[in-house]
């Protein structure tokens, strides 16, 4: 069998940034789904729905695309859970006032009703799971942000 310094370039399964990142998302995201699961939405539709209701205040056409890019969501992924978003009457697809091949996006009274619970829960739990940093909070948002803006240019 091969030793570990063979395969591994760390000494032990805590050393491994992408592993403890691992670990930490499923543990937020078990979080997450459990608090969602009373508004029969996914983390997906929650983000989406979440994220055309904050994108809404500044009143322009909000396209598949735009939506995606700010959610970082692959755009068929995004396609398919607008979809289901729609037939629950969350949000509604209309033809975009300036381009002919995009749909204009717009979240429904009872879109924005929903969001809006749901949002309370979802930051509930998120001040809950994070308050182990206490005033690191803020610090490891920025961190998160740097990859986040890294990402963009490697991938």
């Amino acid at each position: 069998m091969a030793d570990k310094k063979e395969i591994f370039q760390v000494d032990s399964a805590e050393d491994s940034p992408g592993f403890s990142l691992w670990q930490v998302s499923s543990m937020w995201q078990r979080k997450i789904n459990a608090g969602l699961k009373p508004f029969d939405l996914t983390h997906a539709q929650f983000v989406l729905l979440a994220s055309m209701t904050w994108l809404a205040s500044d009143n322009k056409p909000l396209t598949q695309v735009d939506l995606a890019s700010h959610a970082k969501m692959d755009v068929m992924m995004a396609s398919n859970v607008l979809r289901t978003l729609e037939e629950k009457g969350l949000i509604v697809r209309n033809p975009h006032p300036t381009d002919t091949r995009a749909k204009s996006l717009a979240v429904t009274n009872k879109g924005r009703d929903l969001a809006g619970q749901a949002v309370a829960v979802v930051e509930k739990i998120d001040t809950d799971f994070f308050s182990s940093l206490g005033n690191g909070v803020g610090g490891f948002n920025k961190q998160l942000l740097k990859l986040i803006e890294a990402g963009g240019e490697n991938s």
